[in-house]
């Protein structure tokens, strides 16, 4: 189960493949690649809104805040055009200030995502700031209480392998600091030993028990992972733009290992775009391109830790709609 919706009824925005920082599970091709531009990120909007019918946008990276006039390009393009339902942008934080949150905040469109491990510990582990780059941790806490009082904030919190047994007690620390919104997800595309793998199903299980205590008591909480479809685990569906323009129906090449599916994936070009039938029809080819191009182990990997994940959103449906039940009757 990928945190992604599935269909053409979103547009994906690599705004730039540059980032400010070097985590070890981060399989995005950082170096020599452009970023769009401003006129590149309008006319994606608006051929998404008049060509395939529009719904929402996400602006991912890298880090999207490195080219922040894209990033004001998409939700100034966006904000009055009906069919674009949201803009999402996910980010590491470190582009954000109060000017930005009051930007977001104030856009009835913007919804924030910011990619957060746990404590501050396990958030350092695996990222690394390029010199002269703040710690993404402390950064984020600095803007803890405007962050709190933002509309439509979200965590996704990344589980490594190593990091895996305190998948529970990182949700929890997440939840200390005042987030409700999250997103779980699990390291994909890396050789998960079978150990670490036990460590993931135990630290799923654990998560488990915290939700359903925390909704039994009536507390706001949310999980997107039990509402989002898509067929390919982790990566993109829809209509991908990549930061040079071309346009693909999954944004798999992102990945370095992967670079060299883009020739095979792309349909189009922002001057030249595809049907909407043409993208479905690419999309449906993916996971075999996956499976061909991947060493072994490394697929095997992503489906095991795929399948943990669903299986407990599976687990997870019923006590959701209890609370949410039992909620709404309250209110009645």
């Amino acid at each position: 189960m990928a945190p992604t919706a599935s269909g053409s009824s979103q547009l994906i925005l690599t705004v730039t493949r540059a980032c400010n920082l070097r985590c070890s599970y981060c399989p995005t091709a950082k170096e020599g690649w452009p970023s769009l531009t401003v006129e590149q990120a309008r006319a994606a909007v608006a051929l998404f809104d008049e060509r395939y019918g529009g719904g929402t946008i996400k602006l991912f990276g890298g880090e999207p805040l490195l080219v922040p006039d894209v990033v004001r390009a998409v939700l100034d393009e966006g904000r009055h055009r009906p069919r674009v339902r949201w803009i999402q942008l996910s980010t590491n934080g470190l582009g954000l200030d109060r000017a930005w949150l009051q930007r977001l905040g104030s856009h009835p469109k913007a919804i924030l995502t910011l990619s957060l491990d746990g404590g501050p510990r396990a958030h350092r582990r695996h990222r690394r700031a390029l010199p002269g780059v703040a710690d993404a941790y402390d950064h984020v806490l600095s803007l803890l209480p405007q962050l709190l009082r933002t509309p439509r904030v979200g965590v996704t919190q990344v589980i490594a392998p190593a990091t895996a047994a305190a998948a529970a007690e990182n949700l929890a620390h997440l939840r200390s600091l005042g987030f409700y919104r999250f997103n779980l997800l699990p390291g994909y595309y890396l050789p998960w030993r079978p150990e670490q793998l036990e460590a993931l199903e135990v630290g799923l299980a654990r998560i488990e028990l915290q939700l359903r205590a925390a909704w039994a008591s009536g507390e706001r909480l949310h999980l997107r992972n039990l509402f989002t479809r898509a067929p390919t685990p982790f990566f993109n569906t829809g209509v991908v733009v990549d930061a040079d323009g071309s346009i693909h129906p999954s944004n798999v090449g992102l990945s370095g290992q992967l670079d060299g599916l883009r020739g095979r994936t792309q349909v189009g070009t922002l001057d030249d775009p595809p049907t909407q039938a043409t993208l479905q029809q690419h999309a449906s080819r993916i996971n075999a391109m996956l499976a061909e191009v991947l060493p072994e182990r490394i697929w095997a990997s992503t489906q095991a830790v795929d399948r943990l994940l669903t299986e407990l959103c599976r687990r997870l449906y019923r006590p959701w709609l209890a609370a949410r039940r039992a909620r709404l009757s309250g209110i009645a």
